[in-house]
């Protein structure tokens, strides 16, 4: 990441870039589980360059709620993966209830 990375509660940018390093170093896991949760579908890569994948701030995002969900919850990585897709879907269905009634 070219910049410092974020603080604990720290809002970050969706065009903030971040390394397989960076989030290694903000979750204090290794590669390996970073690498896990994108094969599961948890993070996605934005982009792959010559030495790196890269992932955006919609990703820092995403592996913290997983990780919280596997470490909190127990829930392997499918599960971490589906409660995610049915967070984010009630999320929607809840800003479209929002516009409906406003």
């Amino acid at each position: 990441m070219s910049q410092e990375l974020p603080l604990p509660g720290e809002i970050v940018e969706e065009r903030t870039v971040l390394t397989v390093g960076d989030l290694c170093r903000i979750f204090s896991v290794d590669e390996h589980h970073i690498e896990e949760l994108v094969e599961e579908g948890v993070i996605s890569v934005i982009q792959i360059d010559a030495t790196e994948r890269r992932f955006s701030g919609a990703a820092l995002r995403r592996a913290r709620i997983a990780l919280r969900l596997e470490r909190d919850l127990g829930i392997n990585l499918p599960g971490v993966a589906l409660a995610l897709e049915l967070l984010e879907e009630l999320e929607q269905l809840r800003r479209a209830l929002q516009v409906e009634h406003s």
